[in-house]
């Protein structure tokens, strides 16, 4: 006849008071992990989901004319370029910041139209929830500069600079797509720089023996990537920051070096440009929201095999422009989303 099973206290009792102890501490500690892996896979999972909808909806959003008041639709990515160019800038809580460098910006662009009439801009501020006068300061610009060239999307509560970087690219009507930041860290003038490469890379890849004849010769057909980097000035960023930021900046590039590998020296920084087509793909298989997003992109081109180089600008740290430290943990929370969403095939990648 076969024993009936003992409870597990009583086994416990025929233990050393310290052996049921650690087994007492093994055991919650198991319970920890796996529920700590449960909820983190959960919030993978949803991030797919949410992405799958997403990537579904990419013209369902609308510009508001603060002239007439009238909704105009938003272009999509997918529709062929209206533009030469179109400047993203991300903002949250920018009033005080985002006049100088939209000023500073559009008068760029407007001496650059008059000398090339070939040349035409679009600037999509992407106000990303503010609770501040950000969309006011920026519907200023729009009835100052006409909504041709000029754009708010507003996205009604914050989700994040990488949503909002999203949002912008998806609905822009440029052959070249610039994303920059409202401080005005980085000098427009030097978008001169990354399209200079973004050329140079297109006459490349229009002339390699792989080409077919038949090809598209459109500027905004061919995939490419320019990121600018702020590398060269990290002696002096060093010098002057903080011994225990410094510290900590070189943690999380250890950890963007691990999940993203070696080739692009300066992940985060605001200034990037991308082809149409770069952006058509990039930014419809983009999940995270928020600081690693950038990172998101230099794997992802990797990954889809986009051609990408990085570029030196100028770059000057604006007052309050500063990265908390719960900023910096949660983007190496968002490093490991990545690498276990991609890694694991959990995030498929579409092209």
């Amino acid at each position: 006849m076969m024993a009936a099973a003992w409870p597990l206290s009583a086994v416990a009792g025929l233990l050393p008071a310290s052996l049921s102890l650690t087994l007492l501490l093994v055991t919650l500690v198991s319970i920890l992990v796996l529920g700590a892996a449960a909820v983190f896979f959960e919030h993978i999972r949803k991030i797919g989901c949410m992405h799958s909808l997403e990537r579904s909806a990419v013209s369902d959003a609308f510009f508001e004319d603060p002239n007439s008041l009238k909704k105009v639709p938003c272009p999509s990515v997918f529709d062929p370029p209206e533009k030469y160019i179109s400047l993203i800038v991300p903002a949250y809580n920018e009033e005080h910041r985002l006049p100088e460098a939209l000023t500073e910006t559009l008068n760029y662009l407007k001496r650059r139209s008059t000398a090339d009439k070939s040349f035409s801009y679009e600037v999509l501020i992407v106000d990303d929830g503010s609770t501040d006068r950000t969309s006011k300061v920026a519907f200023g610009f729009v009835k100052q500069h006409k909504i041709d060239n000029v754009r708010v999307l507003l996205l009604g509560r914050n989700h994040g600079k990488g949503e909002a970087v999203r949002k912008g690219m998806l609905h822009s009507r440029g052959e070249l797509l610039l994303m920059l930041d409202a401080d005005g860290a980085t000098k427009v003038t030097d978008l001169e720089k990354l399209e200079a490469q973004v050329h140079a890379l297109a006459k490349k890849a229009k002339s390699s023996p792989g080409t077919s004849t038949s090809s598209s010769h459109n500027l905004s057909d061919v995939e490419i990537a320019v990121f600018g980097s702020r590398a060269h000035l990290e002696k002096q960023a060093l010098a002057t920051r903080k011994w225990y930021r410094n510290f900590l900046m070189k943690g999380f590039h250890l950890v963007v070096l691990l999940t993203a590998g070696p080739g692009i020296k300066d992940t985060q920084c605001g200034f990037k440009m991308f082809t149409r087509a770069a952006a058509r793909k990039l930014f419809t298989n983009i999940r995270l929201k928020r600081w690693c997003f950038d990172v998101e992109l230099v794997y992802l081109c990797k990954r889809l095999r986009i051609p990408m180089i990085e570029v030196s600008v100028n770059w000057t740290e604006i007052p309050g422009s500063k990265v908390r430290m719960t900023s910096i943990m949660h983007m190496v929370f968002e490093l490991l989303l990545i690498k276990v969403g991609y890694g694991l095939g959990i995030w498929k990648m579409y092209s």
